[in-house]
């Protein structure tokens, strides 16, 4: 395991040092989880916007999408519990 030092104002030292001792840990575990959600966090945000580049990528190759409004209706109409035709993807009108 490897060893970084990092400098933390005064100010955000204590109040590190207040959230761990309420959560229950120390302010080294809590450090260590902080970071290691915000690489979750931003590993989660590159993974989304790499399936939205290839989504858009897939619209601009073949020009194909489906209308909001049917989208929509189709999506209502799953968390209503309905059993619903999915709405077919065709040409982009301009």
């Amino acid at each position: 395991m490897s060893t970084t030092t990092i400098r933390l104002p005064d100010e955000l030292k204590a109040r590190i040092t207040a959230a761990a001792k309420q959560a229950g840990t120390t302010a080294h575990a809590f450090i260590l989880e902080a970071i290691a959600e915000k690489a979750e966090q931003a590993e989660r945000r590159a993974d989304f916007d790499a399936v939205a580049e290839a989504r858009y990528a897939d619209i601009v190759a073949t020009g194909k999408t489906i209308p909001w409004p049917e989208m929509r209706a189709y999506l209502e109409a799953r968390l209503a519990g309905k059993v619903t035709q999915r709405p077919a993807a065709r040409k982009l009108v301009r």
